[in-house]
């Protein structure tokens, strides 16, 4: 097979990089190694910046996004039961809004077809070849065959553990964190009409929504926690203490349909750039769950490597590409800090003492009585211009 530009991974940075392409009248092909029905299936991100609600409503493919999704004027930030709540619309005259990564998958995947987006899936066995020449390819194995696209880039969206990170060969920064989130996903109305981030003395807490009808819910964990060990009861006690009276007295309890344990770190790998091999999504960044940042991350590199390779493509501008990877990493860095200052701020460290809990309780004292500190955290959350 040949193509213009090969995409490794049928996540949302490939979906979405594919759709922006297309739209161009880009020749393009996804290979994704696992099949439709796990791709659809991912439960992920929730809460989705302006950024990526303009790029989907630009690309034509926001009409059940207008219809189901949720907006959401502020955020609510809980300090052992005190509630602050953070106007983002009056600081920014934007908001967020509720719609799962799940239902966007679902979307692109269903409108590929009429754009003309070929995906191929259960692609095994792939490798990356030639990326410093003029010329790259991608082999992969479907039901035993070998198969080869030939293209003049490849689009690594294939997430931490896919082969085109590994390609690249730069250098990266990476922490991970000593806790993960337990999370639950129910059938039930959600507690409060906003996303509320908790900070007690027995950790933190998050809860936020899918739909009128379901609710995500999460608790900090430590790393050696199970899933096993916490029963649905156990999991709504500890959440309702977290949360404080105020919130929790909406809590709606209800058996869980989805329940696991996630690990946070905090990673970035530079240059996202390598000869004809480019780096979009968590192929190039991750960042901890606590600011709903990774979706968002993704589809702003996706901005600005799909005008990049419509530049060189249509007009022989190179300027694009070779800026790419700076370009990103601006607003990478700078959503990494404000992914990592939230996750300072509201999580209990194993490691941490008195002051550090008193620093916390300081801060968001701070945050309560300051329109400029609420200001700044509203201006991140809705998301940093592109």
């Amino acid at each position: 097979m040949k193509t213009q530009v090969a995409i490794v991974g049928a996540g949302p940075a490939g979906l979405l990089l594919g759709h922006s392409l297309r739209q161009a009248g880009i020749a393009c092909i996804v290979v994704e190694r696992t099949s439709q029905v796990r791709v659809e299936s991912r439960i992920r991100a929730g809460i989705l910046e302006a950024t990526m609600t303009d790029l989907l409503a630009r690309l034509g493919l926001d009409a059940r996004l207008k219809v189901e999704g949720l907006p959401h004027d502020g955020l609510t930030l809980v300090n052992d039961g005190a509630v602050i709540p953070v106007d983002i619309v009056g600081s920014t005259g934007k908001h967020v809004t509720a719609y799962g990564q799940t239902e966007i998958t679902r979307d692109l995947i269903d409108a590929a077809p009429a754009a003309g987006l070929d995906i191929v899936w259960e692609a095994g066995d792939v490798a990356l070849h030639d990326v410093d020449s003029d010329h790259p390819s991608l082999t992969f194995t479907v039901d035993g065959v070998a198969q080869t696209i030939e293209c003049d880039v490849i689009a690594g969206c294939d997430g931490f553990h896919g082969p085109s990170r590994a390609a690249i060969g730069g250098t990266y920064c990476d922490r991970a964190y000593p806790f993960g989130w337990l999370g639950v996903l129910a059938d039930v109305a959600p507690c409060h009409h906003e996303v509320v981030y908790a900070s007690h003395d027995r950790g933190f807490a998050l809860a936020s929504m899918r739909s009128p009808t379901r609710s995500r819910y999460y608790v900090q964990v430590g790393n050696d926690e199970r899933v096993e060990d916490w029963s649905d009861d156990r999991f709504w006690d500890e959440l309702e203490t977290r949360l404080g009276p105020d919130i929790a007295r909406g809590v709606t309890r209800g058996p869980s349909i989805e329940k696991s344990i996630a690990p946070l770190r905090s990673f970035v790998s530079e240059p996202m750039r390598r000869g004809r091999l480019f780096l979009a999504g968590d192929a190039a960044h991750i960042v901890p769950p606590t600011g709903a940042k990774g979706l968002n991350l993704a589809a702003s590199d996706i901005v600005y490597l799909s005008e990049a390779l419509i530049g060189w493509f249509a007009r022989g501008d190179t300027a694009g590409v070779d800026g790419y990877s700076a370009r990103a990493l601006r607003r990478i860095w700078k959503t990494e800090r404000f992914s990592w200052y939230l996750t300072s701020l509201m999580h209990r460290f194993p490691d941490a003492g008195p002051f550090e809990r008193r620093m916390q309780h300081a801060e968001l004292d701070y945050i309560a009585t300051s329109a400029a500190a609420q200001a700044s955290i509203a201006e991140n959350y809705v998301g940093l211009p592109l």
